[in-house]
This record gives C-alpha cells, structure tokens and sequence, in this order.
C-alpha cells in the first residue's frame, strides 16, 4: 500500500510552484521487482507538449530507484473518435515525447483502452497516471479507462501540473487572438495562411 499526498504543481503567475495537500489519498499496489528495472506505463495524447507532460513523466520515472519509462501516445484516429481535433499530428506528438528526458520508450498509436494482453506484450508492470476516472465511451461498459489496472493494483497515481494543460494553452491563444494575429502578420505571416481577412470590427479581424 502507498500513500500519496496530494501535493499539486501549478502555475502562478509564469512559476512552477507546488500547491500544499489538502488530504492523503492510500492507494494499493502489488510490490516492485527488485531484481531487473521498473517497467513503467504512462499514456497520454501529448498535444502541444508543455511542463505539464514532462513533471508527469519525471513522477512516473522515479516512482521507483530503476525505472524503464514506456510512453504510449494514441494517434490522431483514436484520439479524434474519443477526444477531439488535436494541434500536433501523430508524429509530432510521437517526437516530442520521444525526446523528453525522462523517456526510455515510446509506443506509438497506443491503445485507449490498457487490456490484459496490453500489459503482457509489453511486459508493464505498473500504469501511471493522475488518478482522476478519465471516462470512455470505448463500450459503455468502464467509466474509467484505468479501472481495470486499478483492480490489479498496479495503477500509480501521478499529480497533475495546476494551471498548465493542451486547453489551458488554446483558451490562453484563443483569448488573446487579435494579438497573435497581429504578431504574426508583423512576422511576415501570410493572413491567408492564418484564414483572417483584412477587414477588421473594431480593433478585431474577422475569420474569412
């Protein structure tokens, strides 16, 4: 058994900080391997990688003193049939957690879904994530993608990075949107190529 505080990071005002526990969550896990590496899971879409991504993926790397950090990333079938329109194509977003530090081993086009065959071909011995139900409507039948390595007792809950995620950054874009037009048509940027056209209401552009 463990028990995971639930320490928070989050961004203040540009800062990384850590937000004190409210509460210590126990969680259950079957005992680590002692004689070879940590085979540890971590999945996710990874859509415009940011700080976020990378303190869950320092958290999973060292849950345990040697750990062998596999990444699966969904690709853009599975991730739009479930999630929506992503920035970064697959194998941008394959790349970007490739060449995160903390990264052994990336799957790509990972599963929405980890089954039992899943686990076995990769030989994972634990899943790490936050551990919020992270609902599907794969078959109706979960309402957690996790909850079947929870059963097992191999899920390691994660903490999620406060203020910092893929949405947090668009609503930051889209709020700010006649800024970023501007700045990039100052670059040289083509308004075509950005889909603005030149009449403006106000202070603002309008989409053609």
């Amino acid at each position: 058994m463990g028990v995971v505080e639930e320490w928070k990071w989050k961004v203040e005002d540009g800062h990384l900080e850590l937000e004190p526990p409210k509460k210590k969550t126990k969680w259950e896990w079957l005992p680590p391997p002692v004689d070879r590496p940590v085979r540890v899971y971590a999945d996710g879409i990874f859509d415009m990688f940011h700080i976020g991504h990378a303190k869950m993926l320092e958290q999973a790397k060292k849950l345990f003193p040697n750990v062998h950090l596999i990444v699966g990333v969904c690709g853009d079938k599975t991730t739009h049939a479930f999630k929506g329109k992503t920035v970064f194509s697959e194998q941008e977003r394959y790349e970007s957690a490739r060449h995160c530090k903390w990264v052994d081993e990336v799957i790509e086009d990972a599963p929405w879904v980890i089954t039992e065959e899943f686990l076995q071909e990769h030989k994972i011995d634990y899943v790490a994530h936050d551990a919020d139900p992270y609902p599907s409507s794969h078959d109706g039948a979960e309402d957690d993608v996790y909850a079947y390595v929870k059963r097992k007792k191999i899920f390691v809950p994660t903490r999620r990075t406060q203020g910092i995620s893929t949405t947090d950054i668009i609503v930051r874009i889209v709020r700010d949107y006649d800024d970023y037009v501007r700045r990039n048509l100052d670059r040289g940027i083509p308004a075509k190529e950005m889909n603005v056209s030149w009449t403006r209401v106000g202070a603002s552009f309008l989409l053609v």
